[in-house]
């Protein structure tokens, strides 16, 4: 029998659990309880969680709630089972609203509900909830929302992500807005709202009817790194996998008894950063000397820029620890080398502005890495009140992926306002053949997202324009009203997206957004599956175009077709 107190007595520090089959379980369950009873509604905490389990059987029932990772330690999903459940509710909102969970995680186990929740997985999230390597065998199926047991009605969600994972039975978004769900497995695939995105999906459902039903299928998903994991030999070493590079992949990596490919990285080659005594010297020494970074649950303020100069380096965070520069440079600038791969971070601004807070390639960066592309997975680069920066994520680099990014200028919170939390652009691209699934990019001043790299990909696309400009002269692109979401530049001659939805709610004032998205009309760019949503706002605000002046405006909820508007293809077939 192994004792509950050994459970954050390892190597990973006090904020990580590593639960073990042989531990009581009501123990177990007291410990998991007590955390979602902190975590549930810490939207702005400093807390920070890693639930670890060793491969084996648990018979557990939990919900998860904020900066809170959930990880399997076995090398597949199904050594590690959770008979009873793990759960995401929307208790802490009114209404079962589920539009501000973020920030956690569930990776690599096994769940299998019982009839305490009518053997259904409910995970009601929003963004910066990623689900990766699961499977759920839950007979009642996952569902994506929550019943307000009020009104009967799916209380709001605005998600989300699952990749490389196996359903068994139902998915059931219900109410869930926008979801991007990428080399997945399921027994069936119920509805959608506004935008939901299948890439690589063993099963994805038709297109065929796009918009009124609101899906995007992309048969086979180009290039993809699954993310790295932390697992567990069978003589008790941690070790980090880090899967194969991989091209027009369907279906999970993991599934029909194969083996995701790849190679292990033994604990003893990374550097284990703790928040009680890490600092940017050592971090940056560390890295120097070859190793990788294991960041444990935490807040990590910098004073300088971690320097990733070495290729294939792993940066992985365990239990969504925060990364904050003090003193204006970049959290993390990585040379243009082959293979970095950055995941599981939050990067939040400070106090004094940063040009950008992460960097991927010098400026001019000019190598090639189609064969090790650097890979950024379930980053979120948040921009929190009276913080600042110019830019969230800076790609100079040329064919790097991207895999869940979140780049989010408050709209709520403490010190959230127009003046006092001020970002230009989500994210810039610079660089050729970039590939991103999943860019949920928000409420940023200027361009959400600027691309000017050729070559580029984006399968799926979240983007709520900024709700704060007091006033229209406030937002203004020079003589345009406001600044597009998604802009290519005039010069790009190569660029394909799909399954863009932009969305407005002018709250202080009737600003007009003139173009959601702005493109060269040439050949080479291609843009699939658009849609624009007037969620509210004040009287007289409006989203004028889709793109490039073409498209009706949205600008009140009814009728219908003043709430949502949508393109087909553009150019147009």
């Amino acid at each position: 029998m192994a004792e509950i107190s050994e459970a954050n007595a390892t190597i990973l520090g006090p904020n990580v659990f590593v639960f073990d089959p042989r531990m009581p379980m009501t123990a177990i369950q007291d410990k998991v309880n007590a955390i979602f009873k902190q975590m549930e509604a810490n939207e702005f905490g400093t807390e920070r969680y890693a639930l670890l389990f060793k491969p084996g059987v648990y018979n557990l029932l939990f919900d998860v709630g904020f900066y809170t990772q959930v990880a399997g330690l076995g090398k597949s999903p199904d050594d590690v089972l959770i008979e009873g459940g793990v759960n995401v509710p929307a208790y802490w909102m009114p209404h079962r609203n589920a539009t501000c969970n973020f920030w956690r995680t569930f990776e690599n186990f096994a769940i299998n509900a019982s009839p305490a929740t009518n053997n259904t997985t409910t995970i009601a999230v929003s963004q910066a909830a990623p689900i990766r390597r699961m499977h759920v065998r839950s007979s009642g199926g996952l569902w994506l929302f929550q019943v307000d047991p009020e009104t009967g009605a799916g209380g709001w969600a605005s998600g989300g992500f699952m990749a490389d994972s196996v359903v068994d039975h139902l998915v059931l978004p219900g109410s869930q807005q926008q979801w991007l769900s990428r080399n997945n497995k399921y027994g069936s695939w119920a509805n959608g709202v506004w935008n939901m995105v299948f890439v690589g999906d063993a099963n994805g459902p038709s297109q065929d009817n796009f918009p009124a039903t609101p899906y995007t299928t992309i048969e086979r998903t180009p290039v993809i790194r699954e993310k790295p994991y932390l697992h567990i030999t069978e003589a008790g070493q941690y070790e980090v996998f880090v899967p194969a590079l991989q091209e027009n992949t369907q279906g999970p990596s993991w599934a029909n008894g194969n083996a995701t490919p790849g190679k292990s990285l033994s604990i003893n080659d990374f550097h284990i950063a703790h928040p009680t005594d890490a600092c940017a010297a050592s971090i940056n020494a560390a890295l120097g000397e070859g190793k990788h970074i294991l960041f444990t649950p935490g807040i990590y303020k910098l004073d300088d820029t971690l320097h990733v100069n070495n290729a294939d380096t792993v940066i992985l965070g365990l239990g969504q620890p925060s990364l904050i520069p003090i003193n204006g440079r970049p959290a993390i600038c990585v040379a243009d080398v082959d293979g970095v791969t950055i995941a599981g971070l939050i990067i939040d601004a400070g106090e004094v502005t940063s040009p950008t807070l992460i960097e991927v390639g010098p400026h001019g960066s000019s190598a090639k890495h189609v064969t090790n592309p650097t890979f950024l997975y379930d980053l979120t680069v948040r921009t929190a009140g009276r913080c600042k920066n110019d830019v969230g994520i800076t790609i100079n680099s040329h064919n790097v992926v991207g895999d869940q990014l979140w780049l989010w200028r408050a709209d709520h919170g403490d010190g959230a306002a127009w003046n006092s939390n001020p970002t230009k652009n989500g994210v810039v691209v610079n660089g050729d053949d970039v590939t991103i699934y999943g860019l949920f990019n928000e409420h940023h001043k200027e361009y959400q997202t600027l691309w000017t790299g050729n070559d580029g990909r984006l399968y799926f696309y979240q983007s709520e324009i900024p709700y704060d400009p007091p006033d229209q002269k406030s937002w203004m692109c020079d003589r345009t009203n406001g600044f597009a979401s998604y802009k290519i530049a005039d010069t790009v001659t190569s660029h394909e997206a799909w399954g863009l939805g932009i969305y407005s709610y002018f709250r202080d004032a009737p600003a007009k957004l003139e173009n959601a998205v702005e493109v060269p009309e040439v050949p080479g760019v291609k843009l699939h599956h658009l849609t624009t949503v007037w969620l509210t706002g004040t009287p007289g605000s409006e989203i004028s175009h889709i793109v490039n002046g073409r498209g009706d405006r949205v600008y009140a909820n009814s009728p219908e077709s003043a709430m949502r508007q949508t393109m087909n293809e553009f150019p147009s077939a």
